[in-house]
């Protein structure tokens, strides 16, 4: 490969398109969130006009010419196939009917007439936590990354590789079925995903798992709080402050709730991958290092290894988050040029 080979990762997100630049070996030349307006909600034409502008800005921000650029990395929120084509029902950010079945990354390798890779956001956040974590014997490693949001997204990594599944789906622990002992108590309701699973991880770890299912619940038990005055979306989101600024109780009982939850994710997901590392992203990232310690401990008590695996078996969060999809884009689609 030339040396002055380089790649172009660019997150798509529903306000804002995140680029970055990858060399041939492996260094990122941005350092910094680099945005533009996503314009998804314009369609097609006007989200593919978008990325060609997110490209160019990536390629001239760091001084490079366009014919250095050898492939594309494409990341956008899911359901999509393994190719990039978006859900024949809508996906998330693409809910207009001009998108449903739309093929994206077919449709930005004619726009930018280059190669494009295509991952979903999870499996992009995934690979670039994998390798910000590992370094040079990242190619030798396994992981399993979980990221709280509005859903729970996130990836399976093996040999250095994101594992998409036939069908673009792999990866998908936001619906793994989890056992509700050890995290409910007696009288709780089992909680129901928005897919309509009863008990998966994201009736539980999510922000629509916190206003569904798991604040009506402790609201309940605290008749008192304030939240009780509070209209239920808004309610939800202010719970992570109330943890992590005031130490609330009703807070803490819904964190702990989550993190025994991923706890019991990434208990199935040693018996069938038995990876190197779980990592855990979202919001919880952003928070006092007191909250992040605290979090990822109770999700470390609650996962159950066997004595081999958890002599070698890492625990940590999720790598510079905001970046972290279109670096993910722009490793993946290096790694298929070899």
């Amino acid at each position: 490969m030339d040396a002055n080979a380089v790649v172009v990762g660019i997150d798509v997100g529903g306000t804002s398109d995140n680029v970055t630049v990858l060399t041939h070996d492996g260094r990122f030349l941005i350092d910094r969130l680099l945005e533009v307006p996503s314009r998804v909600l314009d369609g097609p034409p006007g989200a593919l006009a978008a990325l060609r502008q997110s490209f160019e800005l990536g390629v001239s921000t760091v001084g490079r010419d366009v014919a250095d650029v050898v492939a594309v990395g494409l990341d956008t929120p899911g359901p999509a196939s393994a190719t990039g084509v978006l859900s024949a029902r809508g996906a998330t950010n693409f809910s207009a009917p001009e998108w449903w079945g739309f093929d994206i990354r077919s449709a930005l390798e004619v726009e930018l007439g280059l190669p494009v890779v295509y991952s979903n956001d999870g499996n992009a956040a995934a690979m670039y936590t994998h390798y910000a974590h590992f370094g040079p014997v990242s190619i030798d490693r396994s992981s399993v990354s979980a990221i709280v949001g509005t859903g729970l997204g996130g990836g399976v990594i093996q040999d250095g590789r994101i594992v998409a599944g036939a069908s673009g789906m792999g990866g998908e622990l936001g619906h793994v079925h989890i056992p509700s002992d050890g995290i409910l108590e007696p009288d709780q309701p089992t909680p129901r995903c928005a897919c309509g699973f009863w008990s998966d991880a994201e009736s539980y770890a999510s922000l629509t798992g916190i206003r569904t299912n798991l604040l009506p619940y402790w609201l309940a038990r605290f008749p008192d709080h304030p939240l009780h005055q509070v209209a239920a979306d808004v309610a939800a989101k202010q719970v992570r402050a109330l943890a992590e600024r005031d130490r609330d109780p009703l807070a803490l009982k819904i964190f702990e709730q989550q993190a025994m939850a991923l706890g019991h994710l990434f208990t199935v997901a040693a018996n069938f991958t038995d990876p190197d590392a779980f990592f855990v992203g979202g919001g919880v990232v952003e928070t006092d290092p007191w909250f992040r310690t605290w979090f990822l401990d109770t999700v470390r008590a609650h996962t159950t290894l066997r004595a081999e695996q958890a002599e070698r078996t890492e625990f940590a969060l999720v790598h510079d988050l905001d970046m972290a999809g279109a670096r993910g884009a722009a490793l993946a689609a290096l790694r298929t040029l070899g």
